[in-house]
């Protein structure tokens, strides 16, 4: 499926330590305790584990060695290129153990927040521009309305908020889903960001899908891997999917006090992508409160976050944000709230003629034959009984059924009243009292 975005611009590669934009003393820290944790001895090591090209490491080590906490070896390495080795002195295992007690992150160099903000604003989410054929075709397994996707699209191209609320089993877990296939092109996560001397760690391979790395030809004059900044990874528009689980502090930054580093909020790993918050009002914090928690990002496209100081900075918010919710609005939220949420969409049950596509569409995925009396019974007999509403996950529960029937039974997949009789009863719990 072709997306009509502009290209995402790729951050440049840093050429000198100047361009890395971060202070000097952390840069030469962080890079002791790679050598110190990792136990690296090379320039190209290091390279690859700090994320930063051969030429900086090389002035990093220059500056080490002129501090003498980092010496020659003496010996070159014949296995790779003939490579001077290189290892920390006493001087410098000190310095790398007094830096690990101040914090304990090595590895990735941090991208500055200042040039992060700046990538974010390159590859927004903003930029997107949503066809109908492109949305179609990322929900092509869900049969849905024209007029949902009316205001489906303008929804998702503007990258705007979004609450969609209906009767439970209509799909509107699957839609937010299709919602994040749509998105379909790539950007460029940071692995770390640093603001204040702090380090933030972002990139999570939880939440976010790496793009295939390249892999360098070491005779190669070009080198792949230096056409954008290494301190980033390459990854689909990343998706956050909460549910019930979802509570306030996920939404800020997680300290961890052993390694002394912090890891970013939910909500600034989907930077660039979608953030779904599924089943609104099963949370133990009231919606209104969640809500709240989002007026200003909503708003304002910024986030506030707070060190374990207490003091609090900016961060970009550029995330496309889901609600979704079997609860009315109006029992939920108040008026203010509702107001800040961009675009407020129903997803309803289908009708009778839709609920009758969904069925065949199901029926013949599962290769299950229709047959037209099992139908009547099921419309005619079993429907009235629950005042004929018809949800969407009811086909596929039903056909469900009716195989693992035919399945236990030994029999051929098919379609009867009697099998849709034993199916339905599946279907709901009845109202009685148990005796204890």
């Amino acid at each position: 499926m072709n997306m009509q975005v502009p290209n995402v611009i790729a951050p440049a590669s840093p050429r000198n330590l100047a361009e890395v934009g971060l202070n000097t003393v952390m840069m030469r820290d962080i890079f002791l305790k790679t050598m110190f944790r990792m136990n690296l001895d090379r320039a190209t090591e290091l390279s690859r584990a700090l994320c930063i090209p051969v030429p900086i490491v090389q002035e990093l080590i220059d500056l080490s060695r002129s501090q003498r906490l980092v010496e020659a070896m003496g010996t070159l390495h014949a296995n790779s290129g003939n490579e001077m080795g290189f290892q920390l002195t006493d001087t410098g295992k000190a310095r790398a153990l007094d830096a690990l007690a101040q914090s304990e992150y090595y590895g990735a160099m941090p991208v500055p927040l200042e040039i992060y903000r700046d990538q974010v604003k390159k590859q927004s989410i903003r930029n997107i521009q949503m066809t109908r054929q492109q949305l179609t075709g990322a929900m092509g397994h869900l049969i849905l309305p024209d007029a949902l996707l009316d205001h489906l699209g303008p929804a998702v191209s503007a990258g705007r908020s979004i609450l969609m609320y209906g009767p439970p089993g209509n799909g509107k877990s699957s839609i937010a889903n299709g919602i994040r296939d749509a998105l379909g092109d790539k950007i460029y996560v940071p692995r770390a960001v640093e603001y204040a001397g702090q380090v933030i760690t972002v990139y999570d391979p939880i939440v976010h899908s790496a793009a295939q790395e390249q892999q360098d030809d070491p005779t190669a004059l070009r080198r792949a891997s230096n056409r954008f900044d290494n301190r980033y990874v390459l990854c689909d528009r990343p998706t956050v999917i909460t549910g019930g689980e979802l509570s306030l502090d996920m939404l800020d930054l997680t300290y961890n006090p052993t390694a002394r580093t912090y890891t970013a909020s939910l909500q600034m790993k989907a930077t660039g992508g979608v953030f779904i918050i599924d089943d609104l009002g099963r949370q133990q914090e009231p919606p209104q409160k969640i809500v709240n928690r989002w007026i200003v990002p909503l708003e304002e496209h910024r986030d506030i976050l707070a060190l374990q100081s207490g003091e609090k900075f900016e961060v970009p918010f550029d995330t496309l944000v889901v609600f979704s919710t079997n609860f009315h609005p109006n029992e939920i939220f108040d008026k203010a709230a509702l107001r800040r949420i961009f675009f407020k969409i129903k997803i309803d049950g289908p009708d009778q003629e839709m609920y009758l596509k969904i069925f065949a569409m199901v029926a013949k995925k599962k290769k299950v034959p229709l047959d037209e009396a099992s139908l009547i019974h099921l419309l005619k007999s079993k429907y009235p009984t629950i005042d004929n509403i018809y949800a969407n996950y009811q086909p596929v529960f039903l056909i469900d059924q009716i195989i693992a029937i035919c399945n236990f039974e030994g029999i051929p997949y098919q379609m009867t009243p009697q099998l849709i009789d034993r199916a339905w009863a599946n279907m709901f719990v009845r109202d009685e009292r148990i005796v204890h």
